[in-house]
């Protein structure tokens, strides 16, 4: 079993950056594949980037390719959400989430352990 905890969310301004900590519990972390999904209100949850175990392989969603960057370090147990240039349009709860390899990383049901989640407000 994995325990998922987020941190780093915030309140900023427009063009401000900030970076999303996501740190697991337990020896297997290494073997999931790791996701950031966030949720705005009133819209589906989406998937804005994937990280395979070993982070030789990264997705980005449209919208944030080149604004944000997923990283992992396997031995602290944690995966990173780089973001910069924020936008309003990136207000959302973000949560990380783990999933076994090999499966679509967009696919929020392809993923087995989740944390509570971190609020992200940018202001205009």
């Amino acid at each position: 079993q994995v325990q998922l905890v987020e941190s780093g969310g915030g309140l900023v301004q427009a063009g401000d950056s900030l970076r999303l900590s996501c740190a697991a519990s337990g020896r297997t972390f290494s073997s999931y594949a790791m996701g950031w999904f966030r949720q705005a209100p009133g819209k589906e949850r989406e998937c804005v980037a994937g990280i395979s175990t070993s982070g030789t392989n990264i997705y980005y969603q449209d919208s944030v390719k080149g604004r944000f960057t997923i990283s992992r370090d396997n031995a602290n147990n944690t995966v990173y959400l780089q973001m910069n240039s924020l936008k309003p349009e990136d207000t959302a709860v973000y949560s990380c989430a783990a999933r076994q390899p090999g499966s679509n990383w967009r696919d929020s049901t392809n993923y087995r352990y989740w944390g509570q989640g971190t609020q992200v407000t940018v202001s205009s």
